[in-house]
């Protein structure tokens, strides 16, 4: 029942990528409207007929995707008692609970909009950044932010050009002729969104060394800075693409999931 409803929420994951490319190309043609970022495309839900209720879905379906997620701790972390296999097993409980977290905040946040409580996600970054850096110590938490930030990003990009993203698809499932089409979506979107966050983190390291908080930003920051450079509407028309191509892997996902966290 849960993965079922868990396919819910990896269908909700993939719609809310297809959204942030929708908003990112508008960004680029400098069109004014929502954030390219979570918000942004839980507020372009929230403004659709019958928005409320879609949010709802989308909530408690990202919430039964952090729970399949998490799941997974309670099948794997036995593993920690032995020793031979003791590192693996770190880090496929690590992997798997952050994921829960990520899902978890995105659920939070849909339920959020749902009830009305809107809010700009990029604000409230600058925000909780400026408070830490008011506090003694609160430089070196916001630098260790930045550092994990960036090696998600990195993390990601990896995985879209090593392809390690297949391991989460069910191939023997899916159907021969739709596994290179699968794969080539996966890579394009993972590189966009490892590039993206990988700014995000650099970006984040630059308001710690510099108090300036006006850097702090989350992905709406980090693609309006890729907008900015030269050439900026190109490039940020294929980090869209990238966001909208994630979006269909993430759709295909939900068609084949594979249960295994330990590819």
């Amino acid at each position: 029942m849960l993965a079922a409803v868990a396919r819910v929420g990896l269908v909700a994951y993939g719609v809310l990528h297809l959204l942030i490319g929708w908003l990112a190309v508008a960004l680029a043609r400098g069109v004014d409207g929502d954030d390219a970022d979570q918000t942004g495309a839980l507020q372009a839900v929230a403004d659709s007929p019958g928005g409320t209720v879609l949010l709802w879905l989308i909530g408690l379906g990202l919430f039964s995707l952090a729970l399949w997620q998490a799941g997974e701790v309670l099948l794997w972390w036995r593993g920690l008692l032995d020793r031979a296999h003791r590192l693996r097993t770190a880090f496929v409980c690590t992997k798997c609970l952050a994921k829960a977290g990520v899902y978890a905040v995105l659920g939070v946040t849909a339920l959020l909009f749902a009830l009305g409580w809107e809010y700009q996600a990029d604000e409230r970054f600058r925000e909780l950044t400026g408070e830490a850096l008011e506090v003694p110590g609160g430089a070196l938490l916001v630098y260790a932010v930045a550092a994990g930030v960036a090696a998600v990003g990195l993390y990601t990009l990896a995985r879209g050009v090593t392809g390690g993203f297949m391991k989460d698809i069910d191939l023997p499932a899916a159907p021969d002729r739709w596994e290179p089409v699968i794969e080539a979506v996966g890579r394009v979107g993972y590189v966009a969104k490892g590039i993206a966050f990988s700014l995000v983190g650099v970006l984040l390291w630059r308001a710690a060394s510099t108090a300036d908080i006006s850097t702090a930003t989350g992905l709406d920051g980090a693609l309006t800075a890729i907008g900015s450079v030269r050439a900026g509407p190109w490039l940020l028309g294929a980090v869209a693409a990238g966001f909208a191509a994630f979006g269909v892997y993430a759709l295909a996902r939900a068609r084949y999931p594979d249960r295994d966290p330990s590819s």
